[in-house]
């Protein structure tokens, strides 16, 4: 049977995105003019315009009328069907990781964490503050308190160049299951400055408790994450993972 050949539009698509992925058309820079686009790949402009229409819904390029096709970037995908953290995720996506480790600290768990947990009120945790950086960028302020019995033995640990959850496991302590709950919100002013953004845009916020074999928790994050650097997605099956979706709760009056 001869094998169907793919659109020559696709051909093009595919190209261009390797392109960007690979930094020779790095974010917010113009593409070649259609004209020019066109003449390279030697097809008409219907065909080009085929190609840079795909890159668009993909969220690659934004064309902008009477100024020209710009690169938005490369998002990652934050997987929601893993119990490992975000750092091996994107690392097998093939992203470039980084972290920056803004603070880390033993202290008292807060009384409002330690009330919703189910933990002593007079416990102890660690509490690590980190930027995630993707290809050099900042994407996402994480915020993660990790509990006893791990907490005191991670106190000194160099955790900018691991997972926080390989990390955890390496002390022994096993993680069974985790819940999340993903709202969409807007980036505040303290936080746009630590990801080097203007206050206001779309951002995804993550709450994830990871649980221990004995159901008691090992470790909360709380990551606020760029909607412009990361996709949500996941993977739906008769066995597999269930995404579920609620109403937030009412915000409270100030």
């Amino acid at each position: 049977m001869q094998q169907r050949r793919e659109p020559k539009y696709q051909v093009i698509a595919t190209d261009l995105h390797a392109r960007i992925r690979s930094g020779q058309y790095e974010p917010g820079t113009a593409l070649p003019s259609q004209r020019e686009l066109s003449a390279s790949y030697g097809v008409t402009l219907v065909t080009l315009r085929q190609a840079l229409a795909v890159l668009e819904r993909d969220g690659l390029v934004s064309q902008q009328p009477g100024r020209g096709t710009f690169v938005t970037g490369t998002r990652a995908a934050y997987q929601l069907d893993s119990l490992r953290g975000f750092a091996e995720d994107l690392l097998d996506q093939g992203h470039t990781v980084g972290t920056e480790v803004l603070g880390q600290a033993l202290r008292r768990t807060p009384r409002e964490v330690a009330a919703r947990l189910g933990l002593p009120p007079d416990g102890r945790a660690l509490r690590v503050e980190r930027i995630r950086l993707l290809s050099g960028r900042p994407a996402v302020h994480q915020v993660s308190w990790v509990f006893e019995p791990a907490a005191g033995q991670l106190a000194d640990a160099d955790l900018s160049g691991a997972s926080l959850y390989a990390v955890v496991a390496g002390t022994g302590v096993a993680v069974r299951r985790a819940t999340e709950v993903l709202r969409p919100g807007l980036l505040d002013a303290p936080t746009a400055a630590l990801l080097r953004q203007d206050a206001g845009g779309a951002v995804f916020v993550s709450e994830r408790v990871t649980y221990g074999p004995d159901d008691a928790p090992v470790i909360l994050d709380r990551a606020v994450i760029l909607g412009s650097a990361m996709e949500i997605r996941t993977e739906r099956a008769d066995a597999g993972v269930s995404v579920q979706w609620g109403r937030p709760p009412a915000s409270r009056a100030s």
